[in-house]
């Protein structure tokens, strides 16, 4: 079975899921959740959109921590570098 057909769950993730706060309540929820988890590489956080609210939990998880693996492994480039 490949890591694409574990469940979240499966996988050892746990999802943070946002609504209604303001950015800079966000990154303090982000850090504060971060510094309280043995694992906070494997702490997904998302927030709501448009799209995702009609979404089913299961899911809105999977599709979040799907993201995070991918980003963990394809992290964007920083500092205008490509």
């Amino acid at each position: 079975m490949s890591d694409k057909e574990l469940s979240a769950n499966d996988r050892g993730y746990k999802v943070v899921f946002m609504h209604g706060f303001t950015q800079e309540e966000m990154g303090r929820i982000l850090r504060g959740v971060k510094s309280i988890v043995d694992d906070p590489g494997k702490v997904a956080f998302c927030m709501s959109t448009k799209n995702n609210l009609d979404w089913k939990l299961g899911d809105l998880i999977d599709d979040v921590t799907e993201e995070h693996e991918y980003m963990k492994k394809n992290p964007p480039p920083t500092n205008g570098s490509t």
